[in-house]
């Protein structure tokens, strides 16, 4: 079975040499790489391509949601921090698992298997584009999530950010519906408007609408136009 390919992320020397001699005991892993800084993180990250990001919270340079704003897809995570009164903010964003400073090898092994289970139902895609099982990190104010597309009910302009709605809840995105809808499965996400694209996985009903446009009602209950421009190519997508 191939390794899983650690990346170790911590300011502290000596927290990455612990991390390394646990590794060790786990087995099935390889440590491909350490950074101790916000950008040397997101630069290993890039260059690197982690399974998996063992992440310190707290850093000189910035925080571990520092090093995950803007990453997509976003890789997964494990937390590792001595301040618990950051576990809740890291559940919060969904990531695999939050360790607290001593690690402990019985955890990390716990926690790795999950990252191993993951990797296993995951299909790669040679194109770059993201699908459905892929998480993004959404990060608004204070408040940051991983979430798999599938969850995404839909992205709408909002001057120049773009919204981004799943599970009842929003954040902020700054990049073009464009942009975003270069990197998504045409498959899965459908320009519906000029200013809004959405999950046809997640249409509920669709109704016909003035000047031959569809109104789609979103499983969340939130209505979307569908442009006459863009009726045609719904009515191929759907086969309707």
């Amino acid at each position: 079975m191939t390794p899983l390919r650690i990346l170790i992320v911590d300011d502290s020397r000596l927290a990455r040499q612990e991390m390394r001699t646990l590794l060790g005991e786990v087995g099935g892993v390889e440590c491909v790489g350490e950074a101790d800084d916000v950008p040397a993180a997101r630069e290993a990250i890039g260059r690197l391509s982690p399974d998996v990001v063992l992440l310190d919270i707290q850093m000189p340079s910035g925080t571990g949601f520092d090093v995950l704003d803007g990453l997509d897809p976003a890789p997964q995570v494990i937390f590792t921090t001595a301040y618990d009164q950051y576990a809740v903010r890291g559940f919060e964003a969904n990531a695999l698992d939050y360790l607290l400073k001593p690690v402990q090898g019985d955890r990390l092994a716990a926690a790795l298997g999950k990252a191993r289970d993951l990797r296993a139902s995951s299909r790669p895609d040679s194109r770059g584009t993201l699908r459905a099982d892929d998480q993004v990190f959404l990060r608004d104010g204070d408040r940051c999530w991983f979430v798999q597309l599938g969850h995404v009910s839909r992205i709408e302009v909002d001057g120049n950010y773009a919204t981004v709605h799943f599970r009842d809840q929003r954040a902020m995105l700054g990049r073009s519906l464009a942009t975003l809808e270069s990197r998504l499965d045409p498959a899965l996400f459908f320009r519906a408007n000029r200013n809004t694209l959405v999950n046809l996985r997640l249409v509920q009903g669709i109704d016909l609408s003035v000047g031959d446009g569809y109104t789609l009602t979103m499983k969340d209950g939130a209505e979307v136009e569908v442009s006459r421009r863009q009726a045609r190519e719904l009515r191929e997508r759907l086969a309707l």
